[in-house]
């Protein structure tokens, strides 16, 4: 008996260290968005149309080898307008302002989730929560004072609604009849067909671009989503809220090293200030 205890926990312990390691990989991931985005010189709903095409490529290989079986009902659809609306809004946003600004006013998603479900489902926030919010709006003012000044404000707009989209995403794909993972490529597989086309209209189709292009499609959203669907599995909320948070940090740093880009002073500011109350919100909420 004591024989079946040690092997059940051992089974345990390796899923959740497999689970973990496949989180770490979809924040490494994804937080090479922001310099893939800056090294492309093309319009940005291009870049979008074309990461999404090879996107879909990769994910739909892996429901094919998984035999997955894909779900089509209005809560998908609506998590795949979802999902289009992120990617679209996160390319357009990372044109028109920093990489750091996208990143993080995105990361506010989890905030947007308690908003929305108060206020289609009237299920009120508790103080952690409330708490959460006035701290993450606070930092979201320190990127409009900033974007103001330097004439950034409609990128980190743009970035902000992404944030909404993905809260979406998460919220819808939370119903019964919701799934994560048709969502996701049926949202690739309608910016891929409508954006793509655009690409035609582009004229720099050197090497690098088009090695960005594709890390950009199959790696950062591809290989990303297929690690975070099977890491969220094996992994409790809080270890991967944690590891999560890896990618506003990354991502912002891998621009400034790589590509030169700073964030401002206030911008700074208010990063630390939003991360922080994601971090309240998902630490304090859950322990």
């Amino acid at each position: 008996m004591k024989k079946q205890d040690n092997l059940s926990q051992s089974i345990q312990s390796n899923t959740r260290r497999l689970g973990t390691a496949c989180v770490l990989a979809a924040s490494l991931c994804f937080s090479t968005g922001g310099l893939l985005m800056k090294l492309i010189p093309w319009n940005p709903l291009a870049i979008n149309g074309a990461r999404n095409v090879i996107a879909a490529l990769v994910i739909g290989l892996y429901i094919l080898v998984t035999r997955h079986k894909l779900k089509f009902n209005p809560t998908v659809l609506v998590g795949a307008i979802s999902m289009a609306g992120v990617t679209t809004l996160y390319a357009v946003a990372n044109k028109l302002t920093t990489a750091g600004n996208t990143i993080i006013l995105q990361y506010t998603a989890p905030i947007w989730i308690v908003i929305l479900m108060f206020l289609f489902f009237g299920q009120k926030p508790d103080k952690t929560a409330l708490i959460s919010i006035l701290i993450v709006f606070a930092g979201i003012l320190c990127f409009f004072f900033e974007g103001l000044s330097t004439g950034k404000w409609l990128g980190d707009l743009l970035a902000l609604l992404s944030g909404i989209f993905y809260a979406g995403v998460f919220m819808l794909n939370s119903f019964e009849k919701g799934d994560a993972l048709s969502s996701v490529f049926f949202g690739q597989l309608a910016c891929g067909i409508f954006l793509s086309p655009l690409v035609l209209r582009e004229s720099v189709f050197t090497a690098p671009v088009l090695l960005a292009v594709f890390v950009l499609g199959a790696v950062q959203v591809g290989l990303a989503y297929i690690f975070f669907t099977t890491g969220t599995k094996y992994t409790d909320p809080v270890t991967a809220s944690i590891i999560n948070a890896l990618e506003p940090i990354l991502n912002p740093i891998l621009v400034a090293v790589f590509y030169g880009e700073m964030l401002g002073r206030l911008s700074l500011v208010g990063a630390v200030i939003v991360l922080a109350g994601i971090l309240y919100y998902n630490l304090r909420g859950k322990l």
